[in-house]
């Protein structure tokens, strides 16, 4: 009789360390699937509201980034460069004058830095 009480009462903790251990992995894999730009802004909220537009931001899910340096060939294609995130847009002009060349680290940090404060100020996405 002690033997079997012992292997229930093992039954349960292991029923009890699975289901908190697939608690945590739905936690996680839930926080996985957010994209995320720099971790903090989610591209669920942004839309264009100029048609014209439309095509040429880059904000769809598809497009979706962490850190707007995805290193691709969008100029390689006419039209291609409306594929590339709006974020690394941004970043890649601010590298256009000679002495800013090449220093994409410190474009997406004043982008990162910018979009701190336009969320400090207006509270928005």
């Amino acid at each position: 009789m002690a033997l079997g009480e012992e292997a229930s009462s093992e039954q349960r903790k292991n029923t009890a360390c699975v289901t908190e251990v697939d608690d945590q992995l739905r936690h996680t894999m839930a926080y996985a699937n957010d994209v995320k730009l720099f971790g903090k802004w989610t591209y669920d909220e942004i839309e264009v509201n100029d048609m014209a537009l439309e095509d040429y931001i880059a904000v769809k899910p598809k497009v979706a980034v962490y850190v707007p340096h995805t290193a691709g060939r969008y100029q390689a294609k006419r039209f291609r460069k409306a594929q590339c995130p709006i974020a690394e847009r941004l970043a890649c002009s601010l590298m256009m004058h000679g002495r800013n060349n090449g220093k994409k680290l410190m474009a997406n940090r004043i982008v990162k830095h910018t979009f701190d404060v336009i969320n400090l100020l207006t509270d928005q996405n």
